[in-house]
């Protein structure tokens, strides 16, 4: 890839990985969950629109109306809630990495589902790699009281979500560009989640950090990081696009223990790593190159990034 095409990559994983830390900062200066939702998601929308009009996807998107409020519903509606409300009892950083589990949960359900996904030989690996380390997250890092172990199960169950729409966008949006498919679920995640917004506006004027954090979510962590993951869609394809999928939840390791002062355990590293790690074996089937000397699997990469 050109240094062009890395740099769009760094960024957006940069600022994919940075949303958990915007949310955190956002809900500690006293802006509710709907209200946080809404606006990311509404501002992201008027990003991606224009370039979805542009393509003249939107006549596209429209003639699957039940696809659409599907696939709204799997890949922002719900795991947008769940995130943002369990980030309330969990730590910005273990955020991150737990939203990584979707390629775990890919796996899994291809079992019943979708045939072409089902995993074989290291893909079964992985799948089991990555679920120790969701069990060591819990049993070390989130290990204390109920609402700390409810609110990382709410974010695990966030990557159910985004398997389930992974799904989704295989049966009803093949050939769509992924940019209009984007701007309509932002689109319509933020008409829902609005009146909930409206009902829990702020009681008092939040604070600078609190405004900053929220607008940085909405134009960058939302609707720019779209556009650029968008933009290495069509410069190197979308397997490696789907790249960033795996640096994002380490820039949100690192912006939580500089930013935040949140702490870094040994629980933390080692299942980051085996989560990130087994997800790459569920969804490529292979060893890494530099980890095999065999001639390397000519199947599918890991599925494009998802929306945080």
């Amino acid at each position: 890839m050109s240094a062009r095409a890395w740099l769009s990559l760094s960024i957006t994983a940069a600022l994919w990985g940075a949303s958990y830390m915007f949310i955190k900062v956002a809900l500690d200066g006293g802006l509710s969950e709907g209200f946080i939702i809404a606006t990311r998601t509404l501002i992201g929308a008027a990003v991606l629109a224009p370039m979805a009009i542009r393509a003249g996807v939107i006549p596209m998107v429209l003639q699957r109306k039940g696809y659409s409020l599907a696939l709204a519903a799997a890949q922002v509606v719900v795991p947008f809630g769940l995130i943002t409300f369990g980030e309330n009892h969990v730590p910005s950083s273990l955020a991150g990495i737990l939203v990584a589990t979707a390629p775990l949960f890919i796996a899994i359900l291809a079992v019943k589902v979708d045939p072409d996904e089902r995993s074989h030989g290291w893909g079964l690996v992985g799948v089991l790699v990555g679920m120790v380390g969701v069990v060591l997250l819990f049993g070390l890092d989130l290990s204390g009281d109920t609402d700390t172990i409810v609110g990382g199960l709410m974010i695990v169950g966030s990557g159910l979500c985004y398997a389930i729409a992974v799904l989704i966008a295989k049966r009803g949006f093949t050939g769509v560009p992924p940019v209009g498919v984007a701007a309509s679920n932002l689109a319509i995640s933020g008409v829902i989640w609005l009146p909930v917004a409206l009902a829990t506006l702020p009681t008092h004027s939040p604070g600078t950090n609190a405004i900053l954090s929220m607008l940085a979510l909405s134009v960058g962590g939302t609707g720019i990081a779209f556009l650029f993951f968008y933009t290495s869609i069509a410069q190197v394809g979308p397997a490696r696009a789907s790249m960033v999928s795996y640096v994002a939840p380490a820039f949100s390791v690192v912006y939580g223990v500089i930013l935040l002062n949140e702490s870094l355990t040994v629980a933390t590293v080692a299942g980051l790593v085996l989560i990130l790690g087994g997800s790459w074996l569920a969804a490529s089937g292979r060893l890494p190159r530099w980890l095999s000397r065999s001639e390397p699997s000519h199947s599918s990469a890991p599925e494009p990034a998802r929306a945080r």
